[in-house]
Order: structure tokens, then sequence, then C-alpha cells
């Protein structure tokens, strides 16, 4: 928890002002036991979090401009939030004021066949979007893994990405509108149906990503692409990192394959999500995993290239390979890569799951580093990820610690491990966001002057700094 210096509490007559504003039944305060569900994110054991002083259910625009009108007028901090699911502190209200929770702001505005766009309220769920647009063709491509319980808003905010980015990008790539408010309360309207637009500044692409700090998003434009008609998945086992790895330059430059998931495990990871879901393939001699996955129109196509990827995998030395002949199979082998954080949170409660990224032919390397930095500090260090964009869930797990303990020890750990990142052409977060989690080690990867100019952009959109402060920019940076 933060000691609140830089902003006003929040007074009865400022949330009278926000009742008589949106409704009574839209709000929550006065120690209501409610309001601790909105005091963290899915980071464990977040020491900054805490319950904020007043939970605000957005159920329009209007409800957002009017939040934003008074906390602005009063200096109250306010906190953006969609499904909570985050993984970096990004909607936490480390200085306690105003959770404006954008759950409620779930509605699928319309699905235009004929321009492939959607329009949505942040709130809508991503897989609710998808369950709607599946009837049509369609789908929203740039989903994170989460997409059972993560919000449109937040995937926003985040510039999610998930599983199949290797092919189809990220959230920002199918970005192409959006409706904003700002902190003072002005409602922006950026870009649209249109798909192209160099009108000046690209502030569509400066909102993705910048978890809440700059402007709430309260309808985004989609762009949709047409659906796999047919998948197909390979469940390799390999001896090492380093020949599981070895595979991806020759899928994607020798046979010029894109896999749609090329998905990795190390042995600790494989093991302890294995026996979650008390998979029976022989496991246990294996170092590595990969799981590939290939989509398209035509099933022939999807079929060879599979094939492809398995010749390769067999060539480069897979200990075993398993391909997917029904749609069951193949949702058998993505559950074992699904249940790998849970198993490891299982394993360890008190754990830092982290974001790096490094060039794919840098993985082996890095995993190395990883190891090594483990056994310096007598600590676990399992790692599993997207390899084939070098995003890497290095995840440092608790032994006998405290929670103190443990935090102290990860000080350390953490600056080390960005350290070693930033040493491949790394950076410290590829899909998870800054939030308040790594803002303190931005310095490892940014020179002062790309720190500046963060600051800055922070303090043009918002002069009081009120809209989620302490995430990506320290609260107090931009301040005069």
């Amino acid at each position: 928890m933060r000691e609140n210096t830089l902003f006003q509490p929040l007074t009865p007559e400022i949330l009278s002002d926000l009742k008589k504003a949106v409704g009574a039944d839209k709000v929550i305060a006065d120690g209501s036991k409610k309001l601790r569900r909105y005091g963290h994110d899915q980071v464990a054991d977040d020491p900054d979090s805490r319950a904020p002083d007043a939970v605000v259910f957005a159920g329009s625009t209007g409800d957002v401009v009017k939040v934003m009108e008074i906390a602005n007028r009063a200096h109250v901090a306010v906190t953006p939030r969609g499904g909570g699911s985050g993984l970096s502190g990004g909607a936490v209200p480390i200085y306690g004021g105003i959770v404006l929770s954008t759950e409620k702001m779930d509605t699928i505005l319309e699905v235009d066949t004929e321009n492939l766009i959607a329009v949505v309220e942040p709130g809508v769920v991503t897989s609710s979007l998808d369950q709607v647009l599946e009837p049509h063709g369609l789908f929203f491509a740039g989903y994170p893994m989460s997409e059972e319980f993560c919000t449109v808003g937040g995937n926003v905010a985040e510039n999610a990405g998930g599983g199949r980015a290797v092919k189809y990008g990220v959230t920002g790539r199918y970005i192409v509108g959006l409706e904003v408010v700002t902190p003072a309360g002005h409602v922006m309207q950026l870009g649209g149906k249109r798909l192209k637009d160099v009108t000046g500044y690209d502030l569509v692409s400066l909102i993705v990503g910048s978890e809440g700090t700059l402007a709430i998003v309260t309808k985004v434009f989609i762009r949709l692409m047409p659906r796999p008609v047919h998948r197909s998945a390979l469940l390799a086992f390999f001896p090492d990192t380093t020949t599981a790895i070895s595979t991806l330059p020759r899928i994607v430059s020798t046979h010029r394959i894109i896999p749609s998931s090329a998905e990795y495990a190390d042995a600790f990871c494989l093991r302890e999500a294995c026996l979650m879901v008390r998979e029976t393939l022989p496991y246990e001699t294996a170092g590595a995993m990969m799981l590939f996955e290939s989509d398209g129109p035509d099933a022939a196509i999807v079929d060879r290239e599979i094939g492809t990827i398995e010749s390769v995998c067999a060539a480069s030395g897979a200990l075993q390979t398993y391909r997917a002949d029904t749609e069951k199979t193949a949702a058998r082998f993505w559950k074992i890569r699904k249940q790998i954080p849970w198993a490891l949170k299982h394993h360890a409660k008190l754990n830092a799951l982290e974001d790096i990224v490094v060039p794919v032919a840098s993985i082996p390397s890095m995993v190395r580093d990883i190891a090594r930095i483990a056994e310096e500090h007598s600590i676990r260090i399992p790692c599993f990820g997207h390899a084939a964009d070098g995003n890497l869930h290095a995840t440092v797990l608790a032994g006998d610690d405290s929670e103190q303990s443990f935090r102290e020890r990860l000080i350390p750990v953490l600056e080390q491990l960005y350290t070693a990142a930033a040493g491949h052409g790394g950076t410290i977060s590829g899909e998870h966001g800054i939030g308040h989690k790594r803002v303190k080690y931005l310095p490892i990867v940014m020179s002062q002057s790309q720190i500046e100019i963060f600051q800055g952009i922070k303090a043009v959109f918002d002069p009081n700094g009120i809209l989620n402060p302490g995430k990506i920019v320290v609260a107090d940076d931009h301040r005069d």
C-alpha cells in the first residue's frame, strides 16, 4: 500500500456528488466487503494491493464523463478496471480513490459484416465476442489466452497478445478506432471503420497499450478476420531447450510455414502441468516441450503443414511427437499448456510471473541465463511461453520463504533477469504490461530521455496525474 500524499481523499461530499451524477446504485463505498475484490488483479501477493475508497460501475460513456469531471476537479485518483485479469498491477488502486469499472459496459453494439468491423463496449468478455462472431465465419484474431475472462477494454489497455500472436499479431493490429474519455472528462473519437488513416499523429496506437493512464476507452472498433475453418496441433517432447527452439528457423525459413502457435515449456513446467491434468503421456524424460498449431481454410494444406512440422521436429532430435487427429486431442494438448501458470501457482503460492522478450534465436542462451540466476540465488525459476515471438514467462517461485523474505530476495533476481534480457536485445514485458509492478525497472531497458518523453505524454493527457497513477510512469514524476 502506498501512502497517499499526492491526491485528495474521497470525502463524503465527493462521494455524494458521484452518487448524484451516476446513480447511487452504481456506487459502492463505505467499507463494503465488495471493495476488496477491486483492490487486486492476478499478481500474486501484491504488496501494494489495497481496497479502493469507492467503486463506480459505469453504464455508459456519459457515466465515465461525469466521474472523470468530478474526480479531476477534486484531484481524486481514478483507476480504470475491466475484468481484473491483468498480470502487472495495472488495475490496482495503489493510491486508493475511485476504481472506475467498465464491466457493466458489455454490449456488442454492431457486427458489420460488410466492412468486417465489430463495434463493442470495453466490458465485453473476449470469448463472448468470439461466440457472437462464429456464426458469421469471423473472429478477433488478437485475443489473449485469458479470453474466457478478460475484457476487450483490458486487451486494448495492455495491447494484449497470446498463443497465436506469431501468425496473427497482438490486439493493436486489429484496433482501427476508439472512443475515449480524457481525465478532464472530454470525449474523443479516434479512427473508426476506415482501415487507413495518416491524418496526423496516430492517437489510436498511442492509447492502445497505454494501460489506462492517458484516457478511458468507452468504445472499440475491431477489424475482423475470416475464421480459420481447419486446425491441427502437434505436441513434441525434446531432450532440452536448445533442441526444441532449433526447430523454429527450419519451420519458418526453410519450409516457409508460419504456424499459428509455437508454445514452449521447460521440463519443470511440463511436469507440474501434466501432474495437475493427470496426463498419461510419457513426459518424464523430456527436457522441453513444444506445442505447434497450424490453421487455415484448406484442410489439406493444414494437414501438410503440421506433417512438415512433425518431420522437422523428428529430424531435429525430438524424443516423441504426438499429432492431434481430433479436436478433442488438440484440446488435450492445449490443456497442458494452459494449465502451466496455474500449476506453478499451485506449487508455490508466492511467485512472480514474468514476461520478458528476447529475439527468438536468443531463447536458449536466455534460458541458460535464467538457470544461472536461479542457481546464484538458490531459487527456482521455471520457464514457459510463446517461443515463436521470443516471449518467455520466467516464473520465480518461493521456497520456504516468508512473504517479506521472498519480496526482498525477488528484487535482485528481477534486476538480473531484466538486465540479462536487455543484454540479448530484449525487454521486460511483451504482453502483460508495465503497471506498477515493473515501473521501477524501466531504466534497465530505457534511457532517461525515453522515460521523460513518457512523462511528457502523460502530462499532456493528464495534467493533474489522477488517471491510473503509478503505472508506466512514477506518479509524481510528471508534476511541477
